[in-house]
């Protein structure tokens, strides 16, 4: 670099969770020079359950090891606290893990990789017209204190609350409420919890919450649609004092917004690209998030990679269709099925809860997809009975809104 020449690097990805860590790895792995930013000092706190399923673990980098805190191979289901039932697997159904350790070894892979990682770094804006943008391949991101950074392509992967989704113009169908509390145990009450989660089919509809078990300490959460806040923090209250916890002093109490992409929203917007909570991409249903980050963060570092080397605006707007195509095609197929799923269990917990715990077929597709056997998508795809059994329900539901029909909340099994 001359010397009065400002460095421009081949990637900026702004957030460094999971999806940042990902797109940065994927980028430098390819041998391109990456900046990751990141506005807290790491490791740090993220509300999160911290499930790892089959498709998350498949997405990790090559040689990553799992820091798990436990391996499920239980599960505990109840409807509103009634008509509790366990079920177990021989073979582990997922794992758990400690979100401020998970992605901090996610980071130092990427750094291993050859990514450059500056912490304490917070993003305003980026631009790509104006005099703070040399020429038309250059993108420029604005630090608060008034630094700017060139980059070739920018990867935003900073969050429900990205400020790189704005400038793309991602818009959100469906915001939830979630709400966690870090209770740490005795030796006698977390051996009770080692191996077994706790799932229970929630009072608003859609809601749940759940119990995983982190050694010493209970992660305890619940989600409700935005809106219900009064109520879902009641019935986290409520579903602690169910559980016997409530005597124990949580280390930590916290809640996050949870956004999902609505169908036609951008992924891109020159060259700018999002990924993971940044563009609303997450499953509609459970919520579940981190295999959602890992995939689409991956994605995004590879295609932010030719989106960098194009040399005009027709081969920028080429590469970024095909991110587009590569996400819809393959995670969005199993929002979509998400999201039907969702409306039902809104409308129906109980069938879900029946179909659990007491119809083998559904308890085995369960396993399957924790495990990472299969998908959602794949199974209403390949499998005519549930196929059949979800446009059923669909035309149930549509012809109860249509005549004014109100299904109970939570049937009874």
């Amino acid at each position: 670099m001359r010397g009065g020449e400002r460095q421009v690097w081949d990637v900026v990805v702004v957030g460094a969770g999971p999806a940042g860590a990902s797109a940065a790895y994927a980028a430098a792995v390819a041998g391109r020079r990456v900046l990751l930013l990141e506005k807290a000092e790491l490791p740090r706190y993220k509300t999160c359950g911290g499930g790892i399923i089959g498709p998350s673990r498949d997405a990790l980098p090559p040689g990553f090891e799992l820091p798990l805190k436990d391996r499920v191979h239980a599960v505990t289901f109840s409807l509103g606290g009634r008509f509790t039932r366990t079920r177990r697997s021989k073979q582990m159904l997922f794992g758990l893990v400690d979100r401020p350790e998970f992605d901090q070894q996610l980071v130092e892979h990427a750094q291993k990789a050859g990514a450059e990682l500056r912490t304490g770094t917070t993003v305003l804006r980026v631009e790509q017209h104006g005099a703070a943008v040399p020429d038309r391949r250059t993108v420029a991101v604005v630090l608060q204190g008034g630094e700017t950074l060139l980059a070739r392509a920018v990867v935003g992967a900073d969050g429900s609350a990205s400020r790189i989704g704005a400038h793309v113009g991602v818009k959100l169908d469906q915001v939830d409420l979630g709400l966690e509390a870090e209770i740490p145990v005795p030796d006698t009450v977390a051996e009770d919890w080692r191996g077994r989660v706790f799932i229970d089919w929630g009072p608003m509809p859609g809601s749940y919450g759940w119990v995983f078990p982190k050694g010493d300490t209970l992660t305890v959460g619940v989600i409700s649609a935005r809106g219900e806040g009064a109520a879902t923090k009641r019935y986290l209250e409520e579903f602690i004092g169910r559980l016997g916890l409530a005597g124990f002093e949580p280390a930590v109490s916290s809640g996050h917004l949870t956004r999902c992409r609505a169908d036609d929203s951008p992924l891109s917007r020159g060259r700018v690209l999002v990924c993971g909570d940044a563009a609303g991409l997450l499953e509609p249903w459970t919520r579940e998030g981190i295999s959602y980050a890992l995939r689409s963060g991956r994605l995004a570092g590879e295609w932010a990679v030719r989106i960098a080397e194009a040399r005009d605006a027709v081969e920028t707007r080429r590469q970024a269709l095909n991110y587009a195509f590569a996400i819809k095609s393959g995670l969005g197929v199993e929002m979509a099925v998400g999201k039907r799923m969702l409306a039902v269990f809104a409308r129906r917990p109980g069938l879900f809860h029946a179909a659990l715990t007491g119809f083998r077929p559904a308890w085995r597709a369960f396993k399957e997809i924790t495990q990472g056997a299969t998908s959602l998508g794949e199974i209403v795809r390949t499998h005519p009975v549930a196929q059949r059994a979800l446009t059923v329900l669909d035309r149930q539901m549509a012809e109860s809104a249509a005549s004014g029909a109100k299904d109970p909340v939570s049937p009874r099994p």
